[in-house]
């Protein structure tokens, strides 16, 4: 189209440079000829030196009108060429501003820490632009991780015929009981919404035979007698990006003027861990959120307000974080090992966190409990996660990083099983919190 466009204005050009040649001829005062029409319009015509001008127009009046029908010929194409360049110029501002609204819908308006504003409604038990095949395929990708798991389960129980194994066994039975009901459920209303897809009946009998066999397997492996591990020593794990897989704290935050939270965090994903935990309250979904989404860096936000953190935990390795908080002039500082990697101010200053909320493990929230996103949930481990309602030192987060016997407990949230329920096939294992630094 702009080829096309600028072939047209050289054309125009083109006519308007003869149709002024034309008019100095025709338009110089002092001639007298008069064409008729009730206008009086004069041209300049060569004559003789001795010869009578008027007289000699006269004489030429044929010329005269042949050059008038060519005046007005050429004065006709002008006007045509000049509404042509408008209508071009009219149809390139609609085509720009329809590329503009589609670059605008093809990438959401990204909201505060660089995290994508929702327009909609999600849906809980899988990402909106999945397609059934894609969503059933998703699911029977978190039966294949759970398989896989359960056969390392096998050889550890036959290497050392532990009895924690048994347990653990026990545990697994427990989340694919959970995670049959949701695969069904999820099959069942694909192929009630669309009745007829033979691939997706096909797929979920590949699903149910499946679990049959995982049960059966599990239930092989049920031997000896069972042992309670303590509350505390258990890991939660998210080993898929799903917006359906999460973990929730049974009870809300008080009002916090001051805080510190620390947790092992474990993970390998790219790019970006996700959401470790996020907090909402009514009428901000942002309340306290820890983020690493995409390429950008961990972010805290506090009431919408977002500060960087100098984190690098995408390793595979465990790692003891912790971030302490004060509303005073929102001074803010970041541990990592025990070791402080950073600090800032004017964090929300003034601004207490607010109670009555929802604390949710491994999404980030977008609605209070729930809006959850695939691309912000968290992959990988975590394990005791602690939330105090003070600033702690850093000798005593150095003691937490190091497993020392004087290590305490969160006096607003403590790390017990009995605390937190899980969904969508998020799972809880045995883990020894300094295990790994021995």
């Amino acid at each position: 189209m702009q080829h096309n466009t600028h072939g047209e204005m050289q054309a125009t050009k083109k006519a308007i440079s003869w149709t002024l040649f034309i008019l100095s001829y025709l338009f110089v005062e002092g001639s007298c000829q008069d064409f008729g029409g009730g206008q009086t319009q004069f041209i300049c015509t060569s004559v003789p030196k001795d010869m009578d001008i008027c007289a000699a127009t006269l004489q030429n009046s044929m010329p005269g009108e042949d050059l008038k029908t060519t005046v007005m010929q050429l004065r006709e194409t002008v006007l045509q060429q000049k509404e042509t360049i408008m209508n071009q110029k009219e149809t390139i501002r609609e085509l720009t501003s329809k590329l503009t609204r589609c670059e605008g819908q093809s990438a959401p308006e990204p909201g505060p820490g660089g995290r994508r504003k929702e327009t909609g409604t999600k849906n809980t038990m899988g990402d909106v632009s999945r397609g059934p095949s894609d969503t059933l395929a998703q699911l029977s990708q978190t039966l294949q991780s759970l398989k896989q798991r359960l056969e390392n389960l096998e050889q550890f129980s036959r290497n050392n015929n532990s009895v924690q194994a048994n347990s653990l066994k026990d545990l697994l039975q427990s989340k694919i009981d959970d995670l049959e009901k949701q695969v069904l459920s999820r099959v069942n209303s694909i192929e009630d919404g669309k009745p007829g897809l033979r691939n997706e009946t096909e797929q979920r009998g590949r699903v149910e035979s499946t679990l049959t066999s995982l049960h059966q397997r599990i239930t092989d492996l049920e031997k000896g007698q069972k042992e309670n591990r303590p509350l505390d020593k258990f890991q939660l794990t998210f080993p898929l990006r799903t917006n359906y897989m999460y973990a929730k704290v049974k009870k809300s935050l008080p009002e916090m003027y001051a805080f510190t939270v620390c947790m092992w965090l474990k993970s390998n994903a790219s790019p970006g861990v996700g959401t470790p935990f996020s907090y909402a309250v009514p009428g901000q979904a942002n309340e306290l959120v820890l983020i690493e989404w995409g390429n950008n860096p961990m972010e805290i936000l506090i009431n919408d307000k977002v500060a960087k953190l100098p984190f690098i935990i995408n390793d595979g390795k465990w790692h003891h974080i912790c971030v302490t908080w004060t509303t005073r002039d929102g001074v803010w500082e970041a541990f990592q090992d025990g070791v402080m990697r950073g600090s800032g101010e004017n964090l929300a200053p003034y601004h207490p966190i607010k109670p009555q909320g929802v604390l949710i493990l491994g999404q980030e929230q977008d609605t209070l409990g729930g809006g959850f996103d695939a691309t912000q949930a968290f992959v990988g481990d975590l394990a005791n996660f602690h939330i105090w309602d003070r600033k702690l030192s850093i000798g005593e987060i150095y003691n937490l990083a190091t497993c020392s016997s004087k290590a305490q407990i969160g006096n607003v949230f403590s790390w017990l099983e009995s605390s937190i329920d899980i969904y969508g096939g998020a799972s809880k294992w045995t883990f020894e919190a300094c295990r790994q630094l021995n």
